[in-house]
């Protein structure tokens, strides 16, 4: 397949909408998906008349804003409340397809939908066609990113290997033995297996067939991406979404920012305040998926980014999300899953020989490294502690336990100290 054949195409007329197309689509889908919400969803009827926010008044999208915001960390809370995840869900638990569960603990519902979490327009935008040869590396075990990403490439009718993470020489290995053309994981990992590949001898662009990636769940600089563009000879293009909602934006060959999925209305608002921010200026990512069984309307994701509405020389009309410049709270985003501070201290509370801890995050070679220092003495239960720490937060981190009062004073839980220049 020629490099023109990936970079040329739309998937789907609602990408080149015109202005007031697209404005009349979100006013329909949000009026739509307001009044089914408000009819089937405990928590949502319960959230509107709190702020006495009336479906019917709605006749503008600068009407959302009268719905209070409501924050990912609300959910490991309100899912806890009674059936249906608290109310959140519009049908009963056992007529959906699957039910993942991500760090937090929270629960994220899969309907039976095609193109349930929409990102089959943004594959089709970084370049996978049909006959692609493609190797998901993300988890398939309780997170959903492994199928959630596996479903819109059987959509474009390329063949999946379900590799998961992990196990380095099986995966390039395979990568050889099948002449895998599409890689979909971090890309920390694709930056290691490109590591290991070279330590073995072999030749990136030779021996193995890459051609196009499709990147997600950390930040992606120009510096790596260039490297790894260079080293496999490949397309490599990344996506943006969480395990709650699936897409909310992806790039085009031009990447030039993530084109919003035509399944979400995307605010740019204020941290503080949830109310909307103008075209340009930074603030938190917002964002109302139109999907009926789950309907989280409003959603701030901590994610800080500002949004595009110029041109795209792709065609695409759809606005576009900048950079992710930052989070809003503690939590961080290492290896694609996210680490909330709550759930460390959860694991701590097993070891009473534990005085203080905190996550340290560093990214040397662009590869994530999650360090715990814990301040114990003659703490003997390291294996015990790895053991729980993964199966708590899915992650193994790199342990180095100190003496009492070796850590500051006043610490953050989590120090991010990742460079992406």
């Amino acid at each position: 397949m020629t490099r023109k054949d990936r970079t040329e195409g739309i998937l789907s007329r609602k990408e080149v909408l015109d202005a007031g197309e697209r404005q009349k689509y979100y006013q329909l889908q949000l009026k739509e998906l307001l009044n089914y919400a408000y009819r089937y969803s405990e928590d949502v009827k319960k959230r509107f008349d709190r702020a006495q926010f009336s479906v019917e008044k709605f006749k503008t999208l600068n009407d959302l804003k009268h719905i209070p915001i409501l924050k990912k960390k609300e959910l490991i809370f309100l899912q806890s409340m009674g059936p249906r995840l608290g109310g959140l869900l519009t049908k009963d638990i056992g007529e959906l397809h699957r039910i993942f569960m991500s760090p937090g603990p929270i629960f994220d519902p899969e309907d039976h939908d095609e193109n349930y979490w929409g990102w089959t327009e943004g594959f089709y935008a970084a370049g996978f066609r049909r006959g692609d040869i493609v190797q998901i590396t993300f988890n398939y075990h309780l997170t959903p990113a492994g199928l959630m990403f596996e479903e819109p490439l059987r959509n474009l009718g390329c063949a999946v290997i379900p590799a998961g993470p992990g196990n380095t020489n099986t995966q390039l290995d395979i990568m050889q033995k099948l002449r895998v053309t599409g890689y979909v994981g971090t890309p920390s990992y694709l930056m290691h297996l490109a590591q290991k590949g070279e330590e073995k001898g072999l030749n990136l662009r030779k021996d193995l067939f890459l051609e196009v990636a499709f990147v997600t769940g950390e930040k992606l600089s120009e510096r790596m991406r260039n490297k790894l563009e260079k080293k496999f000879d490949l397309i490599m293009r990344q996506g943006y979404g969480t395990a709650d909602v699936g897409c909310i934006g992806y790039e085009c060959f031009h990447k030039n920012g993530l084109h919003i999925s035509n399944k979400a209305y995307v605010e740019i608002c204020h941290p503080d305040t949830g109310i909307p921010l103008k075209e340009g200026e930074v603030g938190e990512i917002v964002v109302t998926i139109f999907n009926k069984t789950y309907p989280l309307i409003r959603l701030a994701t901590g994610d800080l980014s500002y949004i595009d509405y110029s041109p795209c020389p792709c065609g695409r009309t759809s606005p576009r999300l900048g950079n992710i410049v930052g989070r809003v709270d503690t939590t961080a985003r290492i290896k694609g899953m996210f680490v909330y501070p709550h759930q460390v201290e959860q694991v701590m509370a097993s070891f009473e020989e534990i005085k203080r801890w905190q996550i340290e995050v560093t990214n040397p070679g662009g590869i994530d490294e999650m360090t715990l220092y814990i301040e114990a003495t003659s703490f003997r239960r390291e294996a015990e502690l790895l053991h729980l720490f993964r199966e708590k937060i899915k992650i193994r981190p790199v342990l180095k336990i100190v003496a009492p009062g070796t850590l500051p004073p006043k610490i953050k839980p989590i120090e991010d100290k990742r460079r992406w220049d």
